[in-house]
């Protein structure tokens, strides 16, 4: 696509989690130890709550990777599960054989035989939910009962949390106060400022090999910021369409003009909101055309 003619080894704005371009920000370095270090101490429940695309695949993927190794994780990536289909999952998650085929009596006791053993090793288990926002009211309540598991000294198995607010939503009603009591740890990951946005800009652009000029001025990365509200994922839709737009016009040079394009292409962002008025002279989808006859034709 614009790989060639931005000097770039690799796409710097796509939107799969890949740890390879995580940057330390403040509210992600925060995170990372508010989970590793409720981790280390044992507790129950941790939860971590953000906005859409603030980047909380993105943590629970650089969390997996930064446990120590005497931890056992049990990573459910979609957690829309019935209670059965929950401690299923997670036996499998364990290595208890045949899970898929046992009771559910047989089941709850292999897990605990499972995490009982684990236990002994000198391993702690963890259990990781993304997008738990979307799990039923009955499988919260089985999370719940999950942690009952424990020796004198400490939880069998930990739970952490990762979801969108409409957790803490779910969770200020009284039928799962018990739950809510049980969550030790919990941390809000906010948006990123204006400065974390250039950074976090560059940093995509160093890891993906660019090495020329700023692509993208302090004034152009204010408007980003303020179009995308600091969310990274706005963020790397923005980038991305800039730079297919400059490749499509055969440009170096990244323009406002192509940022009002790229929101106006953006279903997420509000221009109007943003005060960008100006109707862009062409159509992103015409640049792309355009820049394939002219610059993919030859190649």
């Amino acid at each position: 696509m614009y790989l060639y003619h931005f000097g770039l080894s690799e796409l710097p704005f796509t939107l799969t989690p890949n740890t390879s371009f995580y940057l330390g920000l403040q509210p992600h370095n925060e995170a990372l130890a508010v989970l590793l270090t409720a981790l280390k101490t044992g507790e129950g429940f941790i939860k971590l709550v953000g906005e859409v695309g603030t980047g909380k695949t993105l943590l629970c993927r650089k969390l997996l990777n930064e446990l120590p190794s005497h931890f056992v994780t049990a990573y459910i990536p979609n957690p829309y599960l019935k209670p059965d289909e929950l401690r299923r999952a997670v036996a499998v998650e364990l290595g208890v054989k045949q899970a898929q085929r046992m009771s559910l009596q047989l089941l709850t006791q292999r897990i605990q035989e499972r995490l009982l053993a684990l236990h002994q090793q000198g391993h702690s288990v963890v259990l990781i939910l993304d997008e738990a926002q979307a799990l039923p009211a009955q499988s919260l309540e089985a999370l719940r009962l999950f942690t009952n598991l424990e020796t004198e000294s400490r939880k069998l198995l930990q739970v952490v949390l990762f979801a969108q607010p409409e957790l803490d939503q779910r969770l200020s009603e009284a039928n799962f106060r018990q739950l809510r009591q049980r969550i030790t740890f919990s941390y809000c990951l906010r948006a990123m400022n204006t400065d974390e946005v250039a950074q976090y800009i560059q940093h995509r652009l160093t890891v993906a090999g660019y090495k020329g000029a700023d692509l993208f001025s302090a004034a152009l990365i204010r408007k980003i910021a303020r179009a995308s509200q600091g969310i990274p994922r706005l963020v790397n839709v923005l980038c991305h369409k800039m730079l297919m737009l400059g490749y499509g016009q055969g440009s170096y040079a990244l323009t406002g003009k192509q940022l009002r394009a790229a929101i106006k292409d953006t279903e997420a962002v509000e221009s109007s909101s943003y005060g960008y008025y100006m109707v862009a002279s062409i159509s992103l989808l015409a640049a792309l055309f355009l820049g394939y006859f002219i610059f993919g034709a030859g190649a």
